[in-house]
């Protein structure tokens, strides 16, 4: 599992997406999410402005990465 440093209340899973490399473009990261290719603590998500925060697991493309808060 990777680590995700946040300095901020909490990250959307588009903007975690593309943060990561796994989305190009913000459009990418839409269409992937609208077809349940993302899951958020274990459940698959189709919110993609789900927000994340610190503690949550994210999970892509056979990676996951959990969402740290480091101010």
């Amino acid at each position: 599992m990777e680590t995700i440093s946040i300095n901020t209340e909490f990250i959307r899973l588009q903007d975690l997406l593309k943060l990561t490399g796994l989305a190009a473009t913000g459009g990418e990261a839409k269409v992937r999410i609208q077809a349940g290719e993302a899951s958020v603590n274990g459940e698959i998500c189709l919110q993609r402005g789900k927000k994340l925060r610190e503690g949550d697991v994210a999970s892509f493309q056979g990676r996951s990465f959990r969402v740290v808060y480091a101010p």
